[in-house]
């Protein structure tokens, strides 16, 4: 979506299994206490080939691997300075 914020989460089983769950729960947090749902397209997406290193995310063409609740939070404001 042209001037949001891509942020794919890859849905594959071994990221389901490695608590991608949770990072798509505090992900949604994220945007609605931070008023960003008119500036972020969030979706799911199936696989990025790096199974092993899941929980995965694709921001804006980066990806990030390994996400714990913590570091997601990281990247979270990294991307969004909030």
């Amino acid at each position: 979506m042209e001037g949001k914020t891509d942020l794919q989460i890859c849905l594959g089983s071994s990221c389901f299994s490695r608590g991608n769950k949770k990072i798509v729960k505090i992900i949604d947090e994220y945007i609605k206490a931070n008023n960003l749902a008119g500036k972020v397209y969030f979706h799911g997406g199936h696989c990025f080939s790096k199974c092993e290193k899941g929980p995965s995310l694709l921001a804006n063409g980066k990806y990030y691997h390994n996400l714990s609740e913590d570091s997601v939070k990281e990247v979270l404001f990294e991307l969004f300075k909030i």
